[in-house]
């Protein structure tokens, strides 16, 4: 049942998420990166997906993500505490479909690949999902990727041939863009790899469920839910942090948030 008072939100059930890394990693300055991998609370995932076939739909039973209680209704994200020891953007998102490790110069065919359609935010609504790179193991050369995918109604769509114009080194992230017209997905079919030589990466789905800016280092925020705006989760929901940092190292981050069942 969807919380509509107040009064509802201060009597419903409240449980802490924690998303906190102890050990940092080489960056680019102002470019994402992922820190999936790295120790903290919860603990270190494997980059490698495992899956390149069809790939998966990841839960947070896979280690890397912290764990979520399946409520009797609806979850949703109330409020988060943050801060960084380096000036950074710190993104949270629900990781909704991966696939990978991918080769350097992959030509793959993905086929029965699963559906996360229960984990969006409204049924049937693709809209705002987004298309991500993730380098698993670092390249030589820079890399091309393109990749075929269904679009949020469902059709036919190409990102086309992106050049990433840099060598990808270990943690780097890439949003792809869609083709034009397109502001979704709901699908990766086909994923295609060259110019590079050496190094493997994930390509990922995505929904963005919150972010803030750590103006300088050891700096915290506190958002509400006017900031949060109560974004819908599930007992399912594999939490993700991206770490976008000023410098070249992504810091220690530590992210405190709390759920609240509707």
């Amino acid at each position: 049942m969807a919380i509509t008072t107040f009064d509802g939100l201060i009597a419903s059930i409240k449980r802490r998420v924690t998303l906190q890394k102890t050990v940092s990693r080489t960056a680019v300055a102002s470019v994402p990166f992922s820190v999936f991998d790295l120790a903290g609370n919860p603990g270190p995932g494997l980059l490698n997906v495992g899956n390149t076939a069809s790939g998966i739909v990841p839960t947070n039973a896979i280690a890397g993500y912290p764990a979520m209680i399946a409520p009797s209704g609806s979850l949703y994200l109330n409020r988060f505490l943050a801060r960084s020891s380096v000036a950074s953007w710190l993104d949270v998102y629900d990781c909704l479909f991966s696939a990978g490790a991918y080769a350097f110069n992959a030509d793959v065919t993905l086929a029965a690949q699963p559906s996360f359609a229960s984990r969006l935010s409204s049924a049937g609504d693709y809209i705002g999902l987004e298309l991500w790179m993730e380098t698993v193991t670092a390249f030589a050369g820079s890399q091309t990727i393109q990749i075929n995918y269904l679009d949020q109604d469902g059709a036919a769509g190409d990102t086309g041939s992106i050049a990433t114009a840099v060598v990808p080194i270990l943690g780097r992230m890439l949003a792809l863009p869609l083709a034009g017209g397109d502001s979704g997905l709901q699908r990766i079919d086909r994923v295609r790899s060259s110019v590079s030589t050496v190094g493997t990466f994930n390509v990922h789905i995505m929904r963005w469920l919150w972010g803030c800016r750590i103006n300088g280092a050891n700096q915290g925020v506190v958002d509400t839910l006017l900031q949060t705006g109560l974004a819908k989760i599930f007992g399912e929901t594999a939490l993700r942090l991206v770490v976008t940092a000023d410098s070249t190292a992504t810091g220690l981050p530590s992210i405190r948030g709390e759920t609240v069942d509707g």
